[in-house]
């Protein structure tokens, strides 16, 4: 975990404390269920409830010693207790402790997620709606194509992240399982009911099976999940980062007063944010691949998965909880300039009406082809005007394609004046984004 990208309330649940600590809940809670069945006295399990504790530094030294975390830690603990220790860690396998601990953390940490993103949706909502109708034009493969509403941005962003938000919440369920099966998984040494209990106590669910393991196809499901998350945040900063650009100027991160841009240049007013959050986003998805490939273990268990582990599922947690809670700063404090849209909109000379012309031509008889032919004729001579800085509107303020068509015999012939300035009504293209709001957020 790097300072610098996180912050402490999810770091804070993977630390040495946190995780010993989640091992040492995970210990007392088996005590417990152990003293549920009747196999051991319950004034030794409170014993062990209220006293066992163990110390961080003790278990490095225990560890230099021994090679094996586990046994360190619960060596550690057994130095707090008395001759109740002996049940201490009774009947079960390392990864029992381990892996129900590590379930306790992952389903403490992707609750901070799953509010990060209901905090984000909120924040894509507001600014939804206050930009509702605000005028812009719509992109494909960068180049303009017809007049959207910022509105319609972010409603596509909004649906999106509750998309991410279910998927989220369904990899809950599949995380949040514990075990304490035995070293093969075959409750040789313990009774099924052991492990529900622990886990009953625990806030998890008890798998259905195990070996030595929970199985890695649910941490797979978990960094996928986290992956495909930060996938669209990137999308959502590389449009910001677009939108940004000197040539485009449409919206900009908010630049607080006394920030720098660069140390050479100071008119410069970077993209920071967005352009960290790309990098981010780029780590959360490289652990995917380690994750997957955990999966493959060696029949009952081997220990590939363990080291990666430590990596992957502190970062993609931290790493992810910073992304959110930047973007949600990024989308929040987004400064917009409708002004701006609406100059780019103007910008290749009423081009974005093309597709309504062309199909007025249909229902005037003309085939399709020759709609076409009309309509791109036409604009090929406003493209060709562009390029030699020829203003996009003439004295009267109207467009250089309305020109064009308004002097195009052929078109003329099938369509009034009336009927092709009629073409170039921006509302045509607004009058479904109500409908489509409610779609969107109900």
């Amino acid at each position: 975990m790097i300072d610098r990208y996180s912050r402490e309330e999810m770091a804070s649940k993977w630390t040495y404390q946190a995780k010993y600590q989640a091992w040492l809940d995970v210990e007392k809670a088996v005590v417990k269920a152990w003293a549920r069945l009747g196999k051991i006295p319950q004034d030794d399990a409170d014993k062990i409830v209220a006293n066992a504790g163990f110390d961080i530094k003790r278990i490095d030294e225990i560890e230099a010693v021994t090679r094996h975390d586990l046994i360190a830690f619960t060596t550690s603990v057994s130095e707090t207790l008395g001759d109740e220790s002996r049940w201490f860690h009774y009947g079960m396998t390392s990864s029992d402790t381990i892996d129900t601990a590590v379930a306790i953390q992952m389903k403490d940490s992707l609750e901070l997620i799953i509010k990060d993103v209901k905090m984000i949706m909120e924040s894509i909502k507001k600014r939804a709606m206050e930009h509702k109708m605000t005028l812009m034009v719509g992109r494909s493969h960068g180049i303009h194509g017809e007049p959207i509403t910022f509105g319609l941005v972010l409603a596509v962003w909004y649906d999106e992240m509750r998309r991410h938000l279910e998927n989220l919440e369904q990899t809950m369920d599949v995380i949040c399982v514990g075990q304490v099966s035995g070293a093969m998984g075959n409750f040789a040494h313990a009774p099924l009911e052991l492990e529900e209990y622990t886990c009953e106590e625990l806030g998890l669910k008890a798998a259905p099976v195990s070996n030595q393991v929970i199985q890695r196809d649910r941490y797979a499901r978990l960094a996928s999940a986290l992956a495909l998350m930060a996938s669209s945040i990137e999308k959502f900063a590389v449009q910001v980062r677009h939108w940004q650009r000197t040539e485009v100027y449409e919206c900009e991160e908010f630049f607080a007063k006394g920030q720098k841009g660069s140390s050479a240049m100071p008119h410069k007013r970077n993209p920071i944010l967005t352009e960290n959050i790309t990098g981010l986003a780029r780590m959360i998805r490289s652990y995917a691949v380690p994750a997957m490939e955990n999966v493959a273990l060696w029949h009952e268990r081997d220990i590939s998965h363990s080291s990666t582990e430590r990596f992957w599922l502190p970062d993609s947690f931290v790493t992810s909880d910073f992304m959110l809670h930047r973007m949600n700063n990024v989308i929040a404090n987004l400064t917009v300039y409708p002004e701006n849209m609406m100059r780019n909109l103007n910008l290749t000379g009423g081009l974005v009406f093309s597709q309504r012309v062309l199909l007025e031509l249909p229902l005037q008889g003309v085939s399709r082809e020759d709609a076409y032919r009309i309509v791109q004729r036409n604009a090929m001579k406003v493209w060709e005007e562009i390029q030699h800085g020829k203003p996009t509107v003439n004295e009267k303020g109207e467009s250089l394609y309305l020109n064009h068509l308004l002097a195009d015999e052929e078109l003329r012939s099938k369509l009034s004046e009336k009927q092709i300035r009629e073409c170039f009504n921006y509302d045509y293209y607004t009058k479904n984004v109500d409908n489509i709001f409610k779609r969107v957020f109900g």
